[in-house]
């Protein structure tokens, strides 16, 4: 939406699986370019066989290139500002509904309900950014009611920031079927292309993220009722009649930016922005690698924040786009009935707050700590965390002893499959949508029981488990560097989990401030000289968003035509600061 305003995987484990929506008697219809894909084992559950790995050995990492981490951490951001403002190039396309009676908003700069295809908010905050009138004139602003469930697509990412950079890849493929890097700014034919592509399939519009969320809908008559139609009063105030003001961007418009990022804010956590809601049975994801195997080696040593759907082939790409139609055209009964959010999130509450407390501890110590309090503490944490799988028969062995700790396996296995053991029993209901799903968990707890499982059974053979006493007393040499030692796996294990619950400010901000990632478009990069005068200063209305421009595209250039910029490392691996929530803000 503000586009128009301003500048506007798996493993070998799935190997055969079919591409997500696509029946596995079928393959995919590609003209010349065909691709044979095997049907889907789905006798045998995914487990440390199918992945290609040794039977649940502690010293065998998952391969490099796995992508169930990344599928994870993606269904555990859906809908949420936070984590999509870290990962700006979404991988992901998602159906879902927005329920009846739900409000949606449209700001104006006349009193004509829109004809086309045009934007809605999720928040007035961000509608009424849109909302142009001179303080003679006033401006329009449109509520709108959901009169049945409107079907939509998601986007995952900030998939409504006009970059070059990969934001608007996913969307280019189902609008156009390849990607144009170049159109970056047409997103009036964007949206109306997406609007053709999507009504075969009674698609009513498309759900992306910028500062907030927004809802692209394809028809203002279909689907819902005017709520209200206000002419409301202008709230721009004239540059000149506010004394102080330095140059730059005039202060109603700075206030106004930044209560559409504080909207954004509401929603930056689980369970994110909850009047969509998605069909995660539906999933269709670049991550998967038997729809685009050609992504693999593009990713090869990448960090995620580089992640993009450049490079991706022609066939992989038709290969999307069926499978989004296909699910699309999907009977609503082929699903399991699993609640994959909830199964999702009971994992990441189940191990996000421990692994931190972990970290803190392996990193902090008290003043009057020695190594083995330190040491004792962080095992504590290890024996509480597996308590549910420890088995009575699960004991180390008398000297010697495998340093592969062995002995431990059964602990690793019972973790591992805790949650997906019953699921991956009847596989065979499952559609390929959720087999993705399952086995993005399938490899997630794999590698956290495996760290975890690691740390506990050293720390056994080390003496520090007093349920599971060891003829060990190790010295202070071998304590320290035991620490290190967990100090490195875990450090790892949570870089490679990469969950945005623990990207936060700290300390925590006062009640003045909000916790702030950089976001598009206020925090991003400039490309070439920014003019000398802002672009609204060259206009004798005070109106930064009057209806003195005749469209939004002409304030897009105008004013942030120089967005998509070569990327500095804040803007391509954004942290969290304290921004204030009153002028000057601090952005």
């Amino acid at each position: 939406m503000l586009s128009m305003l301003v500048g506007c995987f798996v493993l070998q484990s799935l190997a055969a699986q079919v591409p997500l929506g696509l029946p596995p008697e079928q393959s995919p219809e590609l003209g010349s370019a065909s691709r044979i894909t095997p049907s889907y084992n789905s006798a045998s559950p995914l487990d440390s066989d199918s992945l290609g790995l040794s039977p649940w050995q502690l010293d065998e990492p998952l391969p490099a290139n796995a992508t169930g981490h990344f599928v994870f951490e993606t269904v555990n951001s859906l809908l949420q500002h936070w984590p999509n403002t870290r990962y700006r190039n979404g991988h992901t396309i998602i159906p879902g509904v927005v329920p009846k009676g739900t409000l949606l908003y449209h700001g104006a700069f006349s009193d004509k309900i829109p004809t086309i295809p045009e934007w809605t908010a999720t928040d007035p905050e961000h509608s009424i950014l849109f909302c142009r009138g001179a303080s003679d004139t006033g401006c329009w602003h449109l509520t709108l009611a959901a009169t049945r469930p409107l079907k939509v697509l998601y986007f995952d990412g900030t998939s409504a920031a006009n970059t070059k950079d990969g934001t608007l890849d996913t969307q280019d493929i189902i609008a156009w079927g390849e990607l144009k890097p170049d159109w970056w700014m047409h997103e009036q034919q964007r949206l109306e292309d997406l609007c053709k592509w999507g009504a075969p399939y009674a698609v009513d519009g498309y759900v992306r993220m910028e500062m907030d969320f927004e809802v692209m809908l394809c028809d203002f008559t279909a689907g819902v009722e005017v709520v209200s139609w206000s002419n409301l009063a202008s709230l721009v105030e004239p540059v000149s009649a506010i004394p102080g003001i330095p140059t730059g961007i005039p202060n109603a418009f700075s206030i106004r930016m930044f209560e559409v990022m504080h909207s954004g804010s509401w929603h930056n956590r689980y369970p994110g922005d909850t009047r969509i809601n998605l069909d995660l049975a539906g999933i269709v994801s670049l991550y998967d690698t038997t729809i685009a195997p050609s992504l693999v080696s593009s990713r090869a040593g990448q960090e995620r924040c580089d992640h993009r759907v450049q490079g991706i082939s022609s066939v992989d790409m038709e290969v999307m786009r069926r499978s989004v139609s296909r699910v699309l055209e999907r009977d609503q009964s082929d699903f399991s009935g699993i609640d994959w959010k909830t199964l999702f999130r009971v994992i990441v509450e189940r191990y996000s707050d421990r692994l931190d407390l972990m970290d803190y501890l392996l990193n902090h110590t008290s003043e009057n700590d020695t190594l083995v309090d330190q040491a004792s503490k962080v095992h504590i944490q290890l024996r509480v965390m597996l308590t549910p799988y420890i088995l009575h028969t699960c004991v180390p062995p008398s000297a010697p002893y495998d340093s592969a700790h062995s002995w431990a396996t059964p602990v690793f296995k019972a973790c591992g499959t805790a949650h997906t053991s019953s699921i991956a029993s009847y596989i065979s209901s499952l559609n390929p949508s959720e087999r993705l799903l399952l086995n993005a968990v399938q490899e997630t707890t794999r590698e956290i029981c495996r760290i975890t499982t690691k740390m506990w059974a050293a720390g056994v053979l080390a003496g520090l488990d007093p349920y599971l006493p060891y003829d060990s007393t190790p010295g202070t040499a071998e304590i320290a560097r035991l620490i290190d030692t967990w100090r490195r796996e875990l450090s790892d294990l949570m870089a490679w989990l990469d969950w945005s619950v623990w990207v936060r400010c700290r300390p925590a901000c006062g009640p003045e401030e909000m916790c702030y990632l950089p976001t598009w478009p206020v925090s991003a990069p400039r490309r070439g000289r920014w003019p000398d005068r802002p672009p609204y200063e060259r206009y004798e209305s005070s109106d930064i968003i009057n209806a003195s421009f005749p469209d939004r595209a002409s304030l897009k250039h105008e004013l942030f035509m120089q967005l998509a910029a070569p990327q500095d490392d804040g803007w391509r691996k954004p942290q969290p600061k304290c921004i204030r929530r009153l002028a000057p803000y601090g952005f």
